[in-house]
C-alpha cells in the first residue's frame, strides 16, 4: 500500500487505509509501504516502480487513494477511488488540477485489475465518468468503529474551556466541497441566531479556504478549534447538541456515521453516498444558508432524544463494521490473484 496514504493523516482516505491494512494483519497477512516523497512527482515514481516490479505469486499492489501507477502493473494490482465530486459539485480543484486528477485516476483504473469503491453511487459514477466496465467495479462500504464513538470520553481541559454546554457541531476540513460558507452564512440567520446555541468547527484549512476562514472569524456565534485530537474529536460528537454535514458531496461519509455512533442528532445532505449512510439523520432540503437555518431550528426545536431514538442511530452506525469490510477486500485479493 502507499505510504503517503498510510503514513500520513490526510482525512478519510487514511481511516480507510490503516483499519484495512490492520485488518490484514490481524488474519496474518503482510502489509509493506511503498515509499514517498515530498514531491508528487517523486512519489508517482515510486508508485509506478512498484507496478514494474516482478513479485512473488502471491503478492498483491491495493493503490489506497484514487491514483497510482502511469503504467499498466505487471503483478495483480487494485485502485480504490473514492469518488468523482467533480461531477457534482464544482470548485473542487482548478482546472488544471482537475484534468491531472483525472487522468492519473483513469490511468489508475485501466493500468489495475480491479476498481474497488466505497458505494454504489462512487460506482456509478466512476462507471459513467472514467467508462469502465461496472464488472470491473466491487463497492465495499467502510466500516466504522463504533465501541470508539459509543463509548463515553472526555473533553480534553484545553478544549472543554472553549465549547459551552449546548452547541451545533461540524467536524472536516475547510474546503469548498464541504460546504462550510453556506453552514456558517446559515448561523447568521435570526431563527438560528435566537437559539443560543453557537457553532463549534473542528477541522484544519485544506484548499480553497480564505472564504470560509473570513467568515468563521467574522461571525459572533461561531468558535473555530481548528484540528482536534482523535479522543476531542470523539467527546465533541458525543457532547454536540446536533452535527451538521451539510456537504456538496461525499464518495462516502464517515463523520456522519460517527455522530450517529455516538447517538448525537445529525443534519446532512444527501450527495453522493450520503444518502446511502444517513439513515435516521434528518435530511437538508437544499444546501443554501435558508434551508441549513431551517433544518437547523426544526431539529434544534423538536425531539429526537429519547432512549429509542438514540439507539435506532447507533444501531444504524454499528451495521457498518470494518470486519465486513475487510473480509470483502480480502475476497476481491483472491480473486484477482486467481486470474
Amino acid at each position: 500500500m502507499p505510504g503517503r496514504i498510510l503514513e500520513r493523516h490526510v482525512g478519510g482516505n487514511t481511516t480507510y487505509a490503516r483499519n484495512i491494512a490492520a485488518g490484514l494483519v490481524e488474519r496474518g497477512h503482510t502489509v509493506d509501504t511503498i515509499p514517498y516523497g515530498m514531491n508528487p512527482l517523486i512519489t508517482a515514481a515510486h508508485e509506478t516502480c512498484a507496478a514494474i516490479r516482478e513479485g512473488s505469486s502471491d503478492q498483491l499492489i491495493h493503490y489506497v487513494a484514487d491514483t497510482g501507477p502511469l503504467v499498466a502493473t505487471r503483478g495483480p494490482s487494485v485502485v480504490t477511488i473514492h469518488g468523482v465530486a467533480s461531477r457534482w459539485a464544482s470548485g473542487i480543484r482548478n482546472s488544471r488540477q482537475e484534468w491531472v486528477w483525472r487522468k492519473r485516476v483513469e490511468r489508475a483504473a485501466r493500468s489495475t485489475d480491479l476498481v474497488i469503491t466505497v458505494s454504489k453511487s462512487s460506482a456509478n459514477d466512476i462507471a459513467s465518468v472514467f467508462e469502465i466496465d461496472p464488472h470491473r467495479i466491487r463497492t465495499i462500504p467502510h466500516g466504522i468503529d463504533f465501541e470508539k464513538f459509543s463509548a463515553a470520553i472526555s473533553l480534553s481541559a484545553e478544549v472543554q474551556a472553549r465549547v459551552p454546554e449546548r452547541f451545533i457541531l461540524y467536524v472536516g476540513n475547510i474546503e469548498p466541497r464541504k460546504n462550510v460558507s453556506e453552514l456558517v452564512r446559515a448561523m447568521s440567520e435570526k431563527t438560528v441566531k435566537a437559539l443560543g446555541i453557537p457553532l463549534v468547527i473542528a477541522g484544519k484549512p485544506a484548499w480553497n479556504y480564505a472564504e470560509s476562514m473570513q467568515l468563521i472569524e467574522q461571525a459572533d456565534n461561531v468558535i473555530y478549534l481548528g484540528f482536534v485530537s482523535d479522543q476531542d474529536r470523539t467527546a465533541l460528537m458525543q457532547s454536540a447538541s446536533l452535527f451538521v454535514f451539510p456537504s456538496r458531496y461525499e464518495g462516502f461519509g464517515f463523520p456522519v456515521l460517527e455522530a450517529l455512533a455516538t447517538g448525537t442528532r445529525v443534519l446532512t445532505s444527501t450527495r453522493g453516498a450520503l444518502a446511502e449512510v444517513a439513515g435516521p439523520s434528518t435530511i437538508l432540503e437544499s444546501l443554501t444558508p435558508e434551508s441549513i437555518a431551517a433544518g437547523i431550528v426544526r431539529v434544534l426545536t423538536g425531539g429526537g432524544q429519547t432512549p429509542a431514538e438514540i439507539q435506532i442511530r447507533k444501531d444504524w452506525a454499528r451495521s457498518f463494521d470494518w470486519s465486513t469490510s475487510v473480509e470483502a477486500h480480502i475476497e476481491a485479493y483472491r480473486e484477482v490473484l486467481a486470474q
